[in-house]
């Protein structure tokens, strides 16, 4: 019941306690130059340790090399835990005199949230499922009911009695520190429910089967796996996906239900380091599907799931630079491919014949549209794409035709709901804007008419009138026009005096869509202008714009938001010194250039599990992401230009002694993708480099990882941190 198009939209943390910080001053030997301990208003510095390596005979010094715990994944080193505590004493410290302005930020957040929201019904067989939040509750409930209660097409409630409770993350969650699902897949019978869970933001779930029956677990726990699972349709085993040693997804195996999971079968196994395996159930849900890719690289098998012991049936092989994935449509597959236009376009290829050389063509490839995703309905093919960097739908029928869901909005940003079952009679998408809340939608294919299911609702008040959106273009120094979506309250003066909170990321092809953000109200009524540079390393114009801002044209993604930034101030919505920049992960390696290039612009910087050291990462082939991320990013260690190249940028590496704007950082002791030492590393260096008075503060999750605390309370108040922090440094706290 997972959405097709998953977005994952909340930044969080939690609380750290200021536990035993006299004696993590006394004992540890990471933390140097703290002279006088009753001081509380000095920050930690971190031992330089000589540490110096030549490769291609480049002679690299990295002094903070000792943050990363040689034992990793396990953190036990206890200079780097001393360090880190230190760092986060330092931060509640600091936070101390911003208390009554965190919580009134937070409140007001909070305020903008329904205690008790619910997601819109979904109909999957004979059942209607829903989740839901109980006020008070961090996290989720997952609910049925049999379709046979439904009053109506358009009223899908039941009576209360009918509903039965399938699963409640608060009690899976309770004790824990930290807690996240992944995956949700009944058995075709209705009476299995498996699903993984993470206590720690490693990312390693564990799988887990429960009897809706008796509304116990079997008693069989399968570790390490991705959380997501296919069930064959018998209902007698299912399939799922291990990960090495390194995080790297790489196996799918098949286990069958009353059988120890020693005597799982091995279904696929993917060798290349820098290949991940996932898997999903075609649409028709008649197929499970093997996808196996890198950054730049797809390979696709597939196996009948109504055909006992079936095997593994490739697509088409594996061809450098030739990204495809699949679904299955009556008896052919409906294959979305890169193989003629970097734009993508939709073929066709026989059931029992999938090979590259029957692909027929059904919606050719064009410059002016990006296809992004297509869902093959028994009835109706659905194409999700891009043109003139905004979103569209569009839905073509057995016979041919096409239509489009027309959006009267300037700029927006849309993706599909829950649409499980195999043929529908309408269409699950969610629609928002800057301006709109989000709002969900159901397409009747057969008529066309679009009915609203939900609005969301802003329990405290929301007038879009009051606010002005607004999409302009900044020209970058290379002459490329740069796309900025803009949020503002009417009446906002375009004197220059307006300060501005400015996003971006630019990265990996994901697209930063301009939609409704409950939390950045709390900045824009304070007369802050919001505004999201759609800079290149995206995909909001096309693959073009991606590629323009990956490996050797890298630094065009960072020239772009610098050159945003400037042509705001030129615009005067803003002034130097005026702007709060924000991002993550690789975002974050975007605001550490921006505050290398261009350190005066900013008035605050946060930037939460950034990815800034670039270049060590590249160059350490035992980290699990490392490999797959070459094609992205250069590969090192093979290539001397590449090591060059990205040394020119890597944030890390070019930090000098300088004065820097304030830094609000954050970080994830368990976080596998950008891992704890990069930010420690970073906010070490700049502490020791730095010329100014600025706050630098560095508050590392020493129970989560990359998305921080999972409870949705808890995400919400370190949004609230990160503004009272951004309010009280740029002189607007009051």
């Amino acid at each position: 019941m997972e959405n097709t198009q998953k977005y994952i939209r909340a930044l969080g943390n939690t609380k750290l306690r200021l536990s035993f910080f006299i004696f993590t001053l006394l004992s540890s030997s990471a933390i140097a130059h703290m002279t006088d301990i009753n001081d509380l208003t000095k920050p930690p510095t971190a031992d330089r340790r000589e540490h110096i390596r030549t490769i291609h005979g480049i002679e690299l010094s990295d002094p903070y090399f000792w943050l990363k715990d040689s034992s990793y994944p396990n953190v036990d080193d206890e200079d780097v835990l001393e360090y880190l505590k230190a760092e986060n004493e330092y931060f509640e410290r600091h936070m101390v005199p911003l208390q009554d302005l965190t919580e009134q930020l937070f409140q007001e957040i909070k305020g903008r949230q329904v205690e008790d929201e619910s997601s819109v019904p979904v109909r999957d067989g004979k059942y209607i499922y829903q989740n839901r939040y109980l006020p008070g509750k961090q996290y989720r409930q997952h609910v049925r009911w049999s379709v046979d209660t439904q009053s109506s097409v358009d009223n899908l409630a039941p009576p209360p009695s009918e509903v039965q409770l399938v699963l409640d993350e608060n009690l899976l969650a309770e004790g824990r520190d930290y807690f996240q699902r992944r995956g949700f897949s009944i058995d075709p019978s209705d009476r299995y429910l498996a699903y993984g869970v993470d206590f720690s933001g490693n990312e390693r779930y564990t799988l887990r089967i429960l009897d809706l029956e008796s509304n116990e677990h079997l008693p069989i726990e399968i570790p390490n796996t991705t959380g997501e699972s296919v069930w064959r349709n018998d209902g007698k085993s299912l399939f799922y996906v291990v990960n090495n040693e390194n995080w790297r997804p790489y196996r799918v195996l098949e286990h069958t239900l009353g059988t120890d999971i020693s005597e799982d079968v091995l279904v696929y196994e993917e060798h290349d380091e820098g290949f991940f395996v996932d898997i999903d159930r075609s649409t028709s849900r008649d197929y499970l599907i093997v996808s196996t890719a890198s950054n730049i690289t797809s390979e696709v098998r597939v196996l009948a799931l109504d055909v006992p012991d079936s095997d593994l049936v490739l697509i088409a092989p594996r061809r450098q630079q030739h990204e495809y994935d699949v679904d299955h449509h009556r008896d052919q597959f409906v294959i979305r491919t890169n193989d003629q236009h970097k734009n993508f376009g939709l073929v066709v290829a026989p059931e029992h014949s999938p090979g590259i050389d029957q692909w027929e063509p059904l919606l050719e490839p064009t410059d002016d549209r990006y296809v992004t995703h297509v869902v093959a309905f028994e009835s109706y093919i659905v194409v999700a794409a891009r043109e003139n960097g905004l979103e569209t739908i569009q839905i073509l029928d057995t016979a041919g035709q096409r239509k489009s869901i027309p959006f009267s909005e300037s700029t927006y940003s849309l993706w599909f709901g829950a649409n499980p079952e195999s043929d529908p009679d309408s269409l699950r998408f969610e629609y928002s804007s800057l301006t709109t809340p989000e709002t969900t939608y159901d397409y009747e294919f057969a008529t066309g008419n679009l009915h609203t299911r939900k609005v969301q609702k802003i329990p405290s008040g929301h007038d879009p009138k009051q606010y002005v959106t607004e999409r302009i273009f900044a020209t970058a120094r290379d002459g490329v026009e740069v796309p900025i979506s803009l949020l503002y309250k009417e009446g906002t003066l375009r004197d220059g005096s307006a300060p501005l909170y400015l996003y971006g990321y630019g990265a990996y092809g994901a697209t930063m869509d301009p939609y409704f953000r409950t939390t950045i109200l709390s900045m824009v009524n304070r007369g802050f202008v919001y505004a999201i540079a759609h800079i290149r390393g995206g995909s909001e114009l096309g693959y073009h714009w991606y590629e323009n801002g990956k490996l050797r044209n890298r630094t065009n993604t960072f020239n772009d938001f610098v050159d945003v930034a400037r042509h705001l101030i030129d615009k005067k919505y803003t002034a130097v010194g005026r702007i709060a920049i924000a991002g993550g992960s690789a975002g974050g390696s975007l605001m550490g250039a921006a505050i290398n290039q261009a350190p005066n612009l900013w008035g605050a910087v946060a930037a939460h599990v950034p990815f800034v050291d670039i270049l060590n990462t590249m160059l350490d082939d035992s980290l699990p992401l490392t490999p797959i991320e070459w094609p992205e990013w250069g590969n090192p260690i093979e290539n001397k230009d590449d090591l060059e190249y990205i040394l020119s940028y890597s944030p890390y590496d070019q930090l000098k002694a300088a004065s820097y704007p304030p830094l609000f950082v954050t970080a994830g002791l368990n976080d596998p993708r950008v891992t704890y030492w990069e930010p420690a590393k970073w906010v070490a260096k700049i502490r020791h480099l730095k010329l100014d008075n600025n706050p630098l503060i560095l508050k590392t999750e020493m129970g989560a990882g990359h998305g921080g605390p999972s409870g949705r309370y808890d995400s919400l108040r370190e949004v609230a941190e990160e503004y009272a922090f951004i309010l009280n440094v740029m002189g607007l706290a009051d």
